[in-house]
């Protein structure tokens, strides 16, 4: 799988960002990027913007692969504070990590 690179602002992404960098994932995928890898090294100083351009680019992405790297522990730690960690590659606490199926026994009742 070929993975392409996508790199945010920093040292804090504006919404004028997000619409662009939204536009830009939207193209790359068009173009036939199978994964892409958004790296966010250069986001310093993070505020509620650049969650809300993260969780923008996930939603952009659809069903496709996209994860986030290079995010410092002031990005991380909002990103567990809202629950949007699954962008990192980890689980949240008390969930599976991503991608991974949970076992259903026999005796489970059915919902």
């Amino acid at each position: 799988m070929e993975i392409t690179r996508l790199v945010l602002p920093g040292p804090s992404p504006t919404a004028r960002d997000a619409a662009l960098l939204c536009a830009s994932l939207a193209r790359l995928y068009d173009a036939g990027a199978t994964a892409v890898v958004c790296d966010a090294a250069a986001v310093t100083m993070p505020d509620l913007g650049a969650v809300d351009l993260l969780a923008r680019l996930r939603l952009t992405a659809r069903d496709r692969p996209f994860r986030v790297t290079g995010a410092g522990p002031a990005l991380r730690a909002l990103l567990h504070l809202v629950g949007l960690v699954e962008l990192l590659g980890e689980a949240e606490e008390g969930e599976p990590a991503g991608g991974v199926q949970e076992g259903v026994e026999p005796d489970d009742l059915a919902v």
